[in-house]
């Protein structure tokens, strides 16, 4: 096994400081955002509005949390990590999701409260100005903060993206919701409240899903994407008993390989070192492979 040198490290520091920047960046789009819209909802007695305003809020809160999580992602291995902290980018990701649904209690709690006792809100042209404004905001750091979070392999700006794409479809809904109350649908705002509701919580659950992949250790990469490319390593007879974990942009790799019976120690630990770099070479995201050598017609127990 071949420990990550200081190039690795460096880009790795790299990489955090360049998300740090993005999250700074949607950081000060989603206050701006979140203010206009809870500002607005209030004056307008719009329980839809003011409900999307405070989901763009927790959307600026989860980035404070990103940075946080970033910055300690960011540290080298240690005694304490050995495998290093990436993981904790990963875990605050599930803070956002915490957000999310207590997002989606204080909207159905504005629902029930709305339903006992109704008011009518004031739509007017500034609504429809201040909703599409922010809904332009919005698609647009979806768009670059999605890119971005794919272009650095990042769990945390992907799963944001995915918190911020829920507050496209639930301004678009505030704007149907608006026009339904101009025609005179009053019931129409709370009902949007419960739908805004309903894609808050199922936000929540996109993040946590992918989250606990990456938690759990699920596969990242196919043993039939691996064994092929270890196979083409002159003096690897077999591979079998491939196993992946990490994240995109960090995987763990460790596999057997059959060799030679007669193939001494030192022969066998530079095999196991060109199948490292071989694996490296050719998938992104490989930080580490274990090989096991065994002499060739050994049998698994």
């Amino acid at each position: 096994m071949i420990a990550g040198g200081s190039k690795d490290m460096a880009e790795h520091a790299d990489k955090m400081k360049r998300v740090r920047m993005v999250l700074w960046i949607i950081l000060f789009f989603n206050l701006a955002v979140a203010l206009a819209k809870v500002v607005y909802g209030y004056i307008a007695n719009s329980l839809s509005m003011t409900a999307d305003g405070y989901h763009s809020m927790s959307d600026g809160l989860s980035n404070l949390i990103g940075l946080i999580g970033v910055w300690i992602a960011s540290h080298p291995p240690d005694r304490s990590h050995p495998y290093g902290h990436k993981k904790f980018e990963t875990y605050t990701t599930v803070g956002i999701a915490a957000l999310l649904l207590f997002v989606c209690f204080e909207v159905l709690s504005g629902v029930w409260a709305r339903v006992r006792n109704p008011i009518t809100p004031d739509v007017s042209v500034v609504s429809f100005t201040v909703m599409l404004i922010t809904l332009a905001v919005n698609v647009f750091v979806y768009t670059y903060e999605a890119w971005q979070g794919r272009k650095l392999g990042s769990d945390f700006l992907v799963a944001d993206a995915y918190h911020t794409r829920s507050d496209i479809l639930v301004s678009l809904s505030v704007i149907a919701g608006l026009v339904g109350v101009r025609l005179g649908w009053l019931w129409l705002d709370w009902v949007l409240g419960i739908v805004i509701a309903g894609f808050i919580a199922y936000s929540a659950w996109e993040i946590v899903h992918d989250s606990a992949q990456v938690l759990c250790d699920a596969a990242v990469l196919e043993p039939g994407l691996i064994i092929p490319l270890v196979n083409e390593v002159d003096g690897v007879d077999n591979c079998h008993m491939v196993r992946s974990r990490g994240r995109a942009d960090s995987v763990y790799v460790d596999l057997h390989v059959h060799v030679d019976p007669s193939m001494t120690v030192a022969s066998a630990h530079r095999l196991s070192h060109q199948v490292e770099e071989r694996l490296k070479s050719s998938l992104s995201g490989v930080v580490d492979v274990l090989v096991h050598v065994e002499p060739r017609g050994d049998r698994e127990p």
